[in-house]
């Protein structure tokens, strides 16, 4: 049968709830946390870290999504807590290696808005702190020396790429994070929804990408890689950040997340520090949606672990997310956060866009994750040129298809 997955998460301009003090953090039994290593999150494992009585472990990875089922299912679990997003949650729900956090809602969590417990079900399998969505990021001077606005769609986009090369000030102005995997999925996830695609068959999960949105997204996707960075398939959202800060590029669509680090990361130079600006997602093809996604990030409890261990776990990891962590500047712009006392800061005026124009939540479905690997896996060889845009969307369709089977989703 078909796993329906229900979640609610509130994104808007009152993203606030209240956690309890915990004097000290004293735990008593060990707590291991896996998750990606981006500022905010970095972040969140050191709140965690700041706990005593027992040891607190990080493994803070953009390979963490290749290691957070496997190092939650074994008995006992390596890891007692993935921070996860409304994407890789999925994957630990389907593997059933993440236990329900009522109880320890209930005992610990006072103060806990609903709208950021996640439930799945009946039952509470996440906590939330952040909203993310990738967004609008520029050089403010260089579209000066063009004489053109911030771009509103990426067709937009595409008409300053051309103007600031023409003009000989970069010769590749365009970022993107389109290494090949996770990231140039999710940015033709982007790129689809913005054109009106849905992934998915009506009220079932047969795929839908071998489409027109489909096809369109694609071409777009190639339009724009013509003004990247020649290895843009190996690019994941660090090198992408990295090529920006040195002022090799001009123009990219990059997380919120990471947003406040542009300006402060080691190496990035003046101009970029002088010039950095933000606008909110753009849109494509004439289309009013946003070609981009909404997301939220939060954080889990093993299910093979002991009581105890779940109980410092949690204990930890709402340590992490104390109310006292938003008196801290340089903390309050690493992200929108879910935390009571967080007041919005200019790093974060991308994803409150995202959030006003009513971006499209990331498909939270038990087999979104399968399909997300068929794109990551299928779609470079239309990106190098390889074979057109529709026999690639086959590719993945077929790929996807043989994994639904697999799974049981399809039969």
């Amino acid at each position: 049968m078909m796993k329906k997955l229900f979640y609610s998460v509130v994104f808007g301009f009152t993203l606030l709830f209240g956690v309890p003090v915990f004097a000290g953090c004293e735990i008593s039994a060990r707590v291991s946390i896996v998750g990606n290593e981006f500022p905010a999150i970095q972040t969140v494992g050191a709140g965690a870290q700041e706990c005593t009585g027992a040891s607190v472990e990080t493994n803070l990875t953009s390979e963490h999504q290749k290691i957070n089922v496997p190092g939650m299912q074994g008995n006992p679990a390596e890891y007692t807590s993935a921070i996860i997003a409304n994407s890789s949650i999925v994957a630990l729900m389907n593997e059933d290696v993440i236990r329900p956090l009522d109880d320890l809602v209930a005992k610990y969590g006072k103060g806990l808005q609903k709208s950021q417990l996640i439930k799945i079900g009946d039952n509470i399998m996440a906590v939330a702190f952040m909203a993310n969505a990738q967004h609008l990021m520029y050089r403010a001077d260089v579209l000066k020396e063009i004489g053109v606005e911030p771009p509103k769609t990426y067709e937009d986009m595409l008409a300053a790429a051309k103007m600031i090369r023409d003009k000989g000030i970069m010769e590749n102005p365009i970022g993107g994070a389109y290494a090949a995997g996770w990231n140039l999925a999710q940015e033709f996830n982007n790129m689809f929804l913005g054109y009106g695609g849905s992934h998915f068959k009506s009220g079932s999960a047969q795929p839908n990408v071998n489409s027109d949105a489909g096809v369109n997204a694609l071409n777009m996707m190639k339009s724009l890689s013509e003004y990247m960075n020649p290895d843009f398939l190996t690019h994941d959202s660090n090198a992408t950040n990295a090529e920006y800060r040195a002022g090799n590029i001009a123009l990219l669509n990059m997380w919120g997340s990471r947003a406040a680090s542009q300006t402060t990361a080691e190496g990035v130079i003046d101009a970029v520090k002088n010039n950095h600006s933000i606008a909110g997602p753009m849109t494509v093809g004439g289309g009013s949606t946003p070609a981009s996604t909404l997301w939220w990030d939060g954080w889990t409890v093993a299910k093979n672990i002991s009581d105890a261990e779940a109980e410092a776990t949690f204990i930890a990891m709402m340590n992490a997310i104390h109310p006292d962590k938003m008196k801290d500047e340089k903390i309050r712009t690493q992200a929108v956060w879910l935390i009571d006392g967080y007041k919005p800061t200019d790093a974060a005026i991308g994803v409150f866009e995202a959030a006003k124009m009513s971006t499209t939540p990331y498909p939270m479905l038990p087999y979104m994750g399968l399909l997300h690997t068929a794109l990551g896996n299928e779609l470079a060889d239309f990106m190098q040129g390889k074979e057109s845009a529709s026999q690639a969307l086959s590719d993945v369709e077929a790929a996807y298809t043989a994994a639904a089977k697999e799974k049981g989703f399809l039969n």
